[in-house]
């Protein structure tokens, strides 16, 4: 039977792999020699689910919404992982991190962010463990998410400005990746997505499945079936997304539909549509599909959402798209902040930037009134309120 989960090696088919720098080699081997023994081991599952329970407050919410699933004919479920603890998804992923890393002898944390919530999330945990925390975030990231920032810094953090190239999310990953190749034998470095060397998407995917474990035990109790007809997800680097489909990868009669930010359009030179754009490249230790020119430079992407301006994908996101195993779709600024007025006028609930990308995915798709719909809602909109207020006023 065909799989769409990672080998060995941590590949999905062609894309993923290891390709890093001699100084990494022996942080990265130990990881990969190391992660699979501790998560599968029955003291981490213990603690690991004691304190997504007590501490991050799951199962998250499935919710049935009524007036949204009127709008679009069929029947629309929101896993709510903006209820918990910190806001997003990202927490489910450094909790499991930081027991590996102090499983892993390792006392200081470092880390890369785009919007924010990875930053706190992982500043979140080291405060929870006790460990010294250094956050990488691009300064136009820093200016646009102030108050993830502040979150941080009262956390215990120290975040630094990254001032290289456009300053977001790319950049806030070469810099944290330096500091890696700097200081191996102390440091655990908490990637936030399922990008970088393997075992990263693997691990990151595995740690987020929680998701999807959750998602079929609701749907069995709520529709008598464990499986949706549609998966809806925004894709950045892909953590959320990953985490929504990991237990329905191999089961075909799920759609799977990956929203990626389309920015000012696809062909505006100001997108982060890396899907849809992006050729095979390697880019932060792994190889997958890139914004590039034609002689390999990482080309710039944009979006109104600083959780998706990745000029790169998740090596297993780039394998569901180049086999058709997903579909992908392009959201635009306009268009996500339509859909995340949207979903607050209709449900009373605002939406991060990020899962609004989701949200404006429905308007493209054509669906049966029989179609059962669970789209994942990664984040809450405290963060995106300046965004938001602009439009606004």
């Amino acid at each position: 039977m065909k799989s769409y989960q990672a080998d060995q090696n941590g590949y999905y088919g062609e894309f993923g792999g290891a390709y890093i720098p001699e100084i990494l080699h022996k942080c990265v081997k130990e990881l990969q020699t190391t992660y699979l023994k501790v998560l599968e081991s029955e003291e981490f599952k213990k603690e690991f689910d004691q304190l997504l329970e007590d501490y991050v407050g799951r199962p998250s919410p499935l919710y049935l919404a009524n007036r949204l699933s009127t709008k679009y004919g069929c029947k629309i479920y929101l896993k709510r992982e903006d209820l918990n603890h910190t806001g997003a998804h990202k927490i489910n992923n450094t909790i499991g991190q930081i027991l590996l890393a102090r499983k892993m002898g390792k006392t200081r944390i470092i880390a890369e962010t785009g919007a924010g919530q990875h930053g706190v999330a992982t500043a979140t945990v080291c405060a929870l463990m006790n460990m010294a925390c250094v956050v990488y975030m691009g300064k136009t990231d820093v200016a646009r998410q102030h108050i993830n920032v502040q979150k941080m810094k009262m956390l215990g953090a120290e975040v630094r400005p990254v001032t290289s190239g456009n300053m977001t999310l790319k950049d806030a990953t070469n810099e944290a990746i330096r500091d890696w190749c700097c200081n191996p034998a102390d440091t655990y470095y908490i990637i936030g997505s399922t990008v970088g060397p393997h075992p990263y998407p693997d691990m990151v995917a595995r740690l987020q499945s929680v998701i999807s474990a959750e998602i079929k035990k609701q749907l069995l109790a709520k529709e008598g079936r464990d499986y949706p007809d549609y998966l809806i997800a925004c894709v950045g680097g892909g953590s959320n997304a990953a985490g929504t489909i990991y237990h329905y990868l191999d089961n075909e009669k799920v759609k799977i539909v990956l929203a990626e930010a389309g920015g000012l359009g696809i062909d505006s030179g100001q997108s982060a549509a890396t899907i849809q754009l992006g050729k095979v490249g390697i880019l932060h230790g792994t190889k997958s599909l890139v914004m590039q020119s034609e002689d390999g430079q990482i080309e710039e992407p944009y979006s109104i959402s600083a959780g998706l301006d990745y000029p790169g994908i998740g090596p297993m996101h780039a394998h569901l798209a180049t086999t058709g195993r997903a579909t992908i779709l392009a959201v635009n600024d306009d268009e996500a902040l339509q859909a995340a007025f949207e979903l607050t006028q209709l449900e009373g609930i605002i939406p991060a930037l990020e899962s609004a990308h989701a949200i404006g995915a429905l308007s493209k798709i054509n669906f049966k009134p029989t179609d059962v719909v669970v789209l994942t809602l990664s984040g809450r909109g405290d963060k995106d309120m300046d965004t938001y207020i602009k439009v606004m006023s």
